[in-house]
């Protein structure tokens, strides 16, 4: 199925279950089925589930407009409006988290129930204050740090049905870098502190132990701001925790859902 946002583009989604929705994003260059493993324990729990590819990833349309991350974030408002969303759980990896965070920044949390981050740093730039970014970037060697390959994100093999079924995905609709370096640009520019603090919401950070992107430790550290926030690290986990680790993710989500 396809959502077309206000400057035209369609955004491909799945629209499974009832009761209390939550909405899933993916990381950079990824598709939606890398969350197979989640899905059906999430709608036996009773979740109505969204599952959403990114504008230029997945089946998504790919094109050269709002390649920036505060339209992705309005491009989470508009999935969230279209469908009638009402008191939603947003559940992002990565740069899905972030969206989430450019969500949060331009629409507050009133229509949010709780917020899920799955190894993602509020801030990718390393500075004195701040050593919890990507890898080792910095703004001395900003944007260029992100023109190289990325590496690695994994710290194990991911579950196998669930990559058959992102290696399908790939083969549909290839994810084309160079067209989307502007985005990764600008995702890796922004800094999600402040809205950490302000959010009101129930906040879960889970965090690869393992994690060749990110230091762990940010995640305790970035939770401490909220007001509700608390932390996780998922071990024998990198980036892709929920794929990685699978069912120690989706215990953790599970957990964390029925005490908020």
């Amino acid at each position: 199925m396809f959502l077309t946002m206000n400057d035209g583009v369609k955004l491909a989604y799945t629209d499974q279950g009832t009761g209390q929705p939550i909405v899933i994003l993916t990381g950079f260059g990824g598709a939606k089925e890398i969350w197979h493993a989640q899905i059906p324990a999430l709608l036996a729990a009773g979740y109505r589930v969204v599952n959403v590819d990114a504008r230029n990833q997945g089946q998504s349309q790919h094109t050269v407009k709002g390649r920036r991350i505060s339209r992705h974030g309005m491009d989470l408002a508009e999935v969230i409006q279209q469908l009638e969303l009402k008191q939603v759980v947003l559940l992002g990896n990565s740069m899905g988290a972030a969206t989430i965070f450019a969500y949060l920044s331009l629409f507050g949390d009133a229509n949010v129930a709780a917020v899920i981050d799955i190894d993602q740093s509020p801030k990718m730039i390393n500075t004195p204050d701040w050593p919890y970014g990507f890898k080792q970037a910095t703004w001395t060697d900003y944007p260029d740090y992100f023109r190289m390959p990325l590496g690695p994100s994994t710290f194990k093999h991911i579950d196998d049905e669930t990559f058959a079924l992102v290696q399908e995905a790939a083969q549909r609709a290839p994810f084309d870098a160079k067209l989307n370096e502007p985005f990764l640009f600008d995702h890796a520019a922004a800094d999600w502190r402040d809205v950490v603090a302000q959010l009101s919401k129930p906040l879960l950070i889970l965090a690869g132990a393992q994690s060749p992107y990110f230091n762990p430790d940010f995640a305790p550290v970035t939770a401490a701001m909220a007001v509700k926030g608390e932390a996780r690290m998922i071990q024998q986990a990198g980036h892709i925790v929920m794929a990685e680790q699978s069912q120690a993710t989706t215990e953790a989500i599970l957990s964390f859902l029925k005490r908020v």
